[in-house]
């Protein structure tokens, strides 16, 4: 999804579930009612799950709507939530069924049926918000229901169709509080999580208490949390700082981040590697200065990936190669190996093959209050313009409105961090380069396409590893996209706080409710 990260699988999620020391907690009885403030610097962009497609929203979504399936922390399998039990109807991978599991029941009371679940889904589909999950769901035709049994119907086989259940684009809501075919707009929540949402600040605040009636896969359903936004991470470090907050994450400053000390007895740092990345893409559409590949392929011999991590991020995050983060099944170094070294003369001759005028002029943007998105986005203008061979426009957004304009192609090049919907390469296929990819880059591809298509036949995911290989060598060659960096994972909390090393996995699951006074 959007954002505003594994070396190996297994051992991200060895480093998550026991975080920097392997602390073993101890809740404290005397605390349990008093709230836990979190506070981040991602936005939400809305609170309606089919308005929504990146990290801020759904991490509010995980907390308090249900999917079917979710994520164990850890796991890289989903299991049954909001369902009883699911599994594919025969050996094509084509048919996917749940049973609904009983006594759930939304805030006003109703008991949620299979019919909330078909509305929830066929509404993502319907509405297909610019700025929402439709786009994860394309391999669904259709949903039926009989009793409490849920039937998927898929256009292709789709092995990783469970996967996508257990996202925010399955979040279930109450059809009688949801218009079937517009967002909801106010500042309510419908949903079945393990918390309500009683009080909602946008850019402010989230205040959420424990949900007494939710049954599914969480054991317990944890503290009362005010999850509090920060419009950048200077602003999160200085309340951090104030002890406004009780857990800092997503995202402090990079300098702040590269002084932490895990030793530091009046803080708690958790520090894991992460299938987060973030990448550069752009407007390929007719009529943008970005349209021939060759200006693309220019640019891929000139960004200085080592550069910007060492200087701009000061090492908490490291140089990306390929589409598909180290760790991540199918994971190649397609873009080092294409562009082995930054080259000036290169891109110059693609540019006067491409019959360009120099210096080629395009629009660069970028969210701002986003991370370092500032910082980024003036060293990357400075790497292309000492050449002489592009100059840059650069400008800033409102989240909201950053999303809108990238979707509508109102700026040529943009910068947008990627957190994993879930644990499987999929994640970085058809969302950021499929045709009709959430990204909205207008870049479209028949053999990407068919690479996608195939990759999620294979029930065993080391199987698709060659259609991913043969994916990145073609995101290579047609650069809709150029990897910048991939982050790591990090978590800061007081030393009365237990769980932060649990928050985010790289399982796409944000569990507040792991938070606990000691």
């Amino acid at each position: 999804m959007r954002s505003v990260r594994m070396r190996i699988l297994a051992t991200l999620l060895v480093l998550a579930a026991v975080g920097v020391g392997g602390w073993q907690l101890l809740p404290s009885q005397q605390n349990d009612d008093r709230t836990i403030k979190v506070g981040t610097t991602d936005a939400v962009t809305s609170l309606d799950p089919a308005g929504a497609y990146d990290a801020g929203s759904w991490a509010l979504f995980n907390n308090v709507f249900q999917s079917l399936l979710t994520f164990e922390s850890g796991g890289v399998t989903p299991v049954p939530d909001a369902a009883q039990s699911c599994g594919f109807a025969g050996s094509d991978l084509s048919t996917y069924r749940c049973e609904l599991r009983e006594g759930l029941t939304f805030p006003s009371g109703r008991a949620m049926t299979a019919q909330d679940v078909k509305y929830s889904f066929d509404r993502v589909k319907r509405i297909k918000s610019d700025v929402g999950p439709s786009s994860l769901l394309d391999t669904l035709a259709s949903v039926s229901t009989s009793g409490r049994t849920v039937t998927f119907h898929l256009s292709s086989p789709d092995a990783t169709f469970p996967l996508k259940v257990a996202t925010g684009a399955g979040s279930i809501v109450d059809r009688e509080k949801y218009p079937a075919n517009a967002l909801r707009t106010d500042n309510g929540v419908d949903g079945t999580g393990p918390y309500t949402l009683t009080a909602y600040t946008k850019d402010k605040d989230a205040v959420l208490d424990p949900n007494a009636q939710y049954k599914g896969a969480v054991g317990a359903t944890g503290r009362p949390v005010e999850l509090r936004y920060y419009a950048d991470g200077n602003a999160l470090d200085k309340a951090w700082k104030a002890k406004q907050v009780d857990v800092a994450t997503r995202t402090l400053p990079p300098a702040v981040l590269a002084g932490l000390n895990a030793a530091d007895p009046d803080q708690r740092v958790s520090e894991a590697d992460s299938s987060e990345i973030r990448n550069l893409y752009f407007n390929t559409r007719k009529g943008s200065p970005l349209h021939d590949v060759r200006v693309r392929q220019a640019m891929a011999w000139l960004i200085d990936r080592e550069k910007l991590a060492a200087t701009v991020y000061k090492g908490t995050v490291d140089p990306l190669y390929s589409l598909i983060p180290t760790g991540i099944t199918g994971h190649t170094t397609s873009f080092f190996d294409t562009y082995p070294e930054l080259n000036k003369a290169k891109a110059r001759a693609l540019l006067t093959e491409a019959g360009v005028s120099l210096p080629v002029r395009f629009t660069y943007g970028y969210g701002a209050g986003r991370g370092s998105g500032a910082e980024e986005a003036a060293e990357i203008k400075q790497q292309l313009e000492s050449t002489g061979l592009f100059k840059v426009t650069v400008k800033g957004y409102e989240w909201t409105d950053f999303q809108k304009r990238w979707a509508s192609g109102k700026v040529d090049a943009y910068a947008v961090g990627w957190v994993a919907d879930f644990p499987d390469p999929d994640t970085y296929g058809g969302p950021l380069v499929g045709t009709g990819a959430t990204m909205n880059t207008g870049y479209s591809d028949k053999t990407v396409d068919q690479l996608i298509t195939a990759s999620q036949q294979f029930a065993d995911r080391s199987e698709a590893a060659k259609d991913f290989g043969s994916l990145q060598e073609a995101v290579a060659r047609d650069v809709p996209v150029i990897p910048l960096w991939q982050a790591k994972e990090y978590v800061v909390s007081g030393e009365e706080i237990g769980g932060g090393q649990y928050l985010s996995d790289g399982t796409g699951v944000f569990r507040l409710w792991r938070l606990t006074w000691i």
